[in-house]
């Protein structure tokens, strides 16, 4: 029997959670436009926002390799995130998984989904190069950077996919959607901020996430942190210690309250927060469940441009939180 490997050393944890904090940093601008270019890609804010966790991810890692920084990061970005979804599109056909999903942008929804139909229709680097030059307006040699290839190719490429588009087919609508009692469950054990009941819906072996921020396995972990965090931890959002200042806009410390909605025919987890002018969503979980127990929770807090969207097509009020957590240098 091997001995147990030893555990990474805490300064070796603190020197990474540093350098990722000044990574973040560097590229917060850049954020906003990466996640609107894959929710172009992706068709669902859930997908765009994991594919722009993923990217950064992959961004920050691949940076630690290289010689010199990037002299275009936008287009850069773009490349590592198109590297990632094209492997994902890659991966899907030779699983069986079902066919491309639609692309969409800041239009209204119907004009996006008829937009997303058409741009559907072309492969994975199809689609990557007419969105970067019909949406974003990168030039040839930017595309090219972004596709690791030459311009001559990106000139065939939009040639060929330009080629395909057609007539958009109108969205299927989502109708008669039953909520699972254990996110009734759930609702009912948050907005009594009973911890143990609520940790008590997990499977021993789920996962609990703060997308962009930290996951927790277990129940045990996911009740001294996410879920501890998520029932209690109002008061650093009201006194800013859990968001940058600008951010707090009137949030006062109070617990939120959970409760159910259906979105594009699946149920959502939403987080109403207390501020002084009234409720506002500041956070959403996305849940997926077995029988009667949760397999997985996402929590989208930190995710300004999907808490945007997926609200406005709720059509409820929201404010955001920024990008940046408690995962600070010290």
């Amino acid at each position: 029997m091997n001995p147990p490997r030893p555990a990474p050393a805490a300064d070796l944890t603190q020197a990474v959670q540093t350098s990722l904090f000044r990574f973040m940093q560097e590229f917060e601008a850049l954020r906003p436009e990466l996640y609107r270019y894959c929710r172009y890609l992706t068709h669902s804010p859930w997908d765009a926002e994991d594919l722009v966790q993923d990217a950064l991810g992959r961004a920050f890692v691949t940076l630690g390799r290289m010689a010199a920084p990037p002299p275009n990061p936008r287009a850069w970005l773009f490349r590592v995130a198109s590297n990632l979804w094209i492997d994902q599109k890659r991966r899907g056909r030779e699983t069986g998984d079902g066919a491309l999903e639609s692309a969409v942008g800041h239009e209204p929804r119907d004009q996006r989904e008829a937009a997303g139909t058409l741009i559907a229709k072309l492969a994975p680097r199809e689609r990557v190069a007419v969105i970067l030059k019909d949406v974003f307006d990168l030039g040839l040699d930017e595309i090219a950077e972004a596709l690791g290839t030459t311009t001559g190719t990106v000139k065939t490429t939009l040639h060929r996919g330009r080629g395909k588009l057609a007539d958009p087919e109108p969205a299927a609508p989502h109708d008669g959607i039953a909520v699972p009692a254990v996110l009734d469950a759930f609702c009912a054990a948050f907005n009594a901020q009973d911890l143990g009941r609520l940790t008590a819906l997990l499977l021993d072996t789920a996962s609990v996430e703060v997308v962009g921020t930290h996951t927790d396995y277990g129940p045990e972990d996911a009740s001294r942190h996410a879920f501890f965090g998520m029932l209690y931890g109002a008061p650093r959002l009201a006194d800013a210690t859990g968001v940058e200042p600008r951010f707090v806009q009137g949030a006062l410390a109070t617990s939120p309250r959970c409760e159910v909605r259906i979105h594009r025919g699946e149920p959502v987890l939403l987080l109403w927060y207390a501020h002084v002018d009234g409720e506002a969503v500041r956070a959403l979980n996305r849940v997926e469940i077995d029988d009667d127990r949760i397999v997985s929770l996402k929590n989208y807090f930190y995710t300004p441009e999907a808490i945007a969207e997926l609200c406005q097509e709720l059509g409820v009020p929201f404010r955001v939180n920024g990008y940046r957590h408690c995962l600070s240098p010290r």
